[in-house]
């Protein structure tokens, strides 16, 4: 892989010349109580830990904007921060070399030394627009159909994303999987085909069944499917593949059909609605309204391709009891590194999970250098973490869900935090007892802030546009 090794040879006239060996001593750590990891827009620092005295006084006065994180101010659990492992990038993590992937995979999922920490997945139920081609589990020809099932097969996942999740769960496997489908099997739509339709509602009950027969598939392979959502995207019929399913659809479907049929099979994994913009909170909130529905559904799901993040507050408002999710945000091949950088931590990191969200996931985990595989029709410019060819490159997202991830473990809960000007943050307690602070500094120069937790404080100062990870 890239970016793990050292030369220790150098080429000229095609002959491996000797290098004389140079010996450099290492700065020696400081001592410090808060651990910082930086990421810069210019790239000079990603993911960097800084070699800094960060020390806790009860007698130094503060110095600039004050944030001060209460820990005795709690909000709501965290489930994790990762991606949506396409069947694309299974596809292109499959080809690397075993020992490559191995590395890259422990990288990835691992907290430990290098790893990154990845600790929720999003994976696609049957095919996704970033799948190589279009496939469900149950495709038949035209005029058949399959109403008990019997056709069902996962065998379309067992080339490349079922080995792929297997070799995670072997590194994590507490790790939380959510599955998602982008279509049901055509001939369950109006217009049988695999782009836009709606699914009838003379197929409810079999639909209903493919979702348990997915579930309890994944199970007999040893890949717990933690929750599903009902549709991707249900409010954008112009994917490939995709459905359209307005929310008195959804509402309909999950009453009469898949909550009682997971109540029948006995299985626990959650159902979460929507799995849309935010400017459409109406949908949600309508199934939320309907009683008979409600009852089988965990919480809502969001994307931030239209609306506002701050949205998803009112929604916890109304159902307290029920969960907030982020599910999908892309980085597009024309962004910049910076730009994207800022706007992800801003809305995502901090927004999302100061509005209540148990997760965040971006979209998607690994894209080749032309940005394939994806299917016709599908998203031609969605830039991967990764970028898998001739070598392995680590893109923005990457550094913006390491910058969470990575300390943010699951069960870390969301505590109190002040937000003065253009330092847009958000704050933890973990499990283990230590607090995260992440910090993005919008001012176009370098900012000195104070950060105070109870009767001590600590100075800092972050680059313009960084992003900083606090841990003590």
């Amino acid at each position: 892989m890239s970016g793990w090794f050292v030369a220790d040879c150098q080429s000229s006239g095609g002959q491996a010349t000797p290098v004389t060996p140079v010996v450099v001593t290492p700065t020696p750590a400081v001592k410090s109580d808060v651990a910082l990891y930086v990421t810069t827009p210019d790239q000079s620092q990603l993911f960097l830990k800084q070699n800094t005295n960060l020390v806790f006084s009860t007698t130094a006065a503060s110095t600039g904007a004050v944030i001060e994180v209460d820990s005795t101010q709690t909000f709501q659990s965290i489930d994790g921060f990762g991606f949506t492992l396409t069947g694309g990038s299974a596809i292109l993590l499959n080809q690397l070399k075993p020992a490559d992937r191995t590395a890259l995979l422990q990288e990835l999922f691992s907290p430990e030394g290098n790893g990154i920490g990845i600790s929720y997945l999003r994976i696609s139920i049957g095919a996704s627009d970033l799948s190589d081609h279009v496939f469900t589990y149950n495709d038949l020809s035209t005029g058949q159909t399959d109403l008990t099932m019997a056709k069902f097969s996962l065998d379309p996942e067992r080339v490349d994303l079922i080995p792929i999740l297997k070799q995670i769960l072997a590194i994590n496997p507490d790790i939380k999987i959510l599955g998602s489908p982008w279509t049901p099997p055509s001939w369950m739509k109006t217009n049988g085909s695999s782009k836009g339709g709606s699914l009838k509602p003379d197929y409810y009950d079999a639909y209903a069944l493919y979702f348990v027969k997915y579930i309890q598939g994944m199970k007999a392979e040893g890949i717990p499917i933690d929750a599903i959502t009902v549709q991707n995207e249900p409010l954008n019929p112009n994917n490939n593949p995709s459905l359209l399913m307005q929310a008195d659809e959804q509402t309909a479907f999950i009453k009469k059909s898949l909550g009682p049929a997971f109540q029948k099979a006995g299985i626990k994994t959650k159902i979460i609605l929507y799995d849309h913009n935010t400017d459409r909170t109406d949908y949600p909130l309508a199934t939320l309204a309907d009683a008979a529905a409600r009852q089988y559904v965990d919480g809502s799901a969001f994307h931030l391709y239209l609306g506002r993040i701050d949205a998803l507050t009112p929604v916890h408002n109304q159902h307290p009891d029920k969960n907030i999710y982020f599910t999908e945000q892309w980085t597009g091949s024309k962004g910049t590194f910076g730009g994207d950088l800022g706007w992800h931590v801003k809305n995502l990191l901090i927004g999302a999970t100061r509005n209540w969200s148990r997760n965040v996931l971006e979209w998607n985990l690994a894209s080749d250098p032309a940005q394939n595989p994806h299917t016709d029709g599908g998203c031609t410019e969605c830039l991967g973490a990764l970028t898998i060819g001739a070598s392995v490159s680590r893109n923005v997202s990457y550094y913006i869900i390491a910058h969470a991830a990575k300390f943010v473990r699951p069960g870390s809960v969301r505590i109190g935090s002040t937000t003065p000007a253009n330092l847009p943050n958000v704050a933890f307690k973990t499990p283990s007892g230590s607090k995260v602070l992440l910090v993005e500094n919008e001012n176009t120069s370098s900012q000195t802030f104070t950060i105070k937790f109870g009767s001590k404080t600590v100075q800092t100062t972050l680059p313009a546009g960084a992003v900083g990870t606090y841990v003590w």
